[in-house]
């Protein structure tokens, strides 16, 4: 297991039907930083609360609308333009960097919350994804079984 959420992130994203699955909890409303988070606690053995869960969801609402949003949206925009004109791709992909290091501080600041809540508690259940997901949750169960399978080839 990584021992820090970055790296942990890196980690299961790139095991096969992951990205498909955070894309389709996107779309429904989920956050992936939320989501990998809850992974990674859950991998962790950190127990499940509601005065936890508002704090993450607290902490991820802000930088989320303010910065990860905006620059998804602008890339997302440029998306077709940029297929015949370089320059705009070029821009895209920066773009796109901008985005991923805005995640990374995002995931960076929720370990920071996190990292000091016990670890291997026995009554410690499965309930993160669901919490952090919220309404997007049910429709989407087998998304959330896809990421839980390949957090634990990590």
């Amino acid at each position: 297991m990584s021992p820090d959420l970055w790296s942990f992130s890196l980690a299961t994203y790139a095991r096969p039907g992951v990205e498909p699955a955070c894309l389709q909890l996107q779309a429904a409303g989920a956050n992936v930083c939320l989501l990998l988070c809850g992974l990674w606690l859950e991998q962790r053995g950190a127990a499940c609360d509601e005065q936890r869960v508002q704090q993450l969801k607290t902490l991820v609402g802000p930088w989320d609308a303010e910065v990860v949003q905006p620059l998804r949206a602008l890339r997302t925009q440029w998306k077709t333009l940029a297929e015949e004109d370089p320059v705009l791709k070029g821009l895209r992909a920066q773009m796109k960097a901008l985005e991923l290091e805005a995640e990374r501080h995002l995931l960076w600041q929720l370990e920071q919350v996190a990292q000091d809540w016990p670890r291997d508690d026995a009554s410690a259940s499965g309930e993160w994804l669901e919490s952090l997901t919220g309404s997007a949750a049910s429709p989407n169960r087998d998304a959330l079984q896809v990421l839980r399978v390949a957090a634990t080839g990590t």
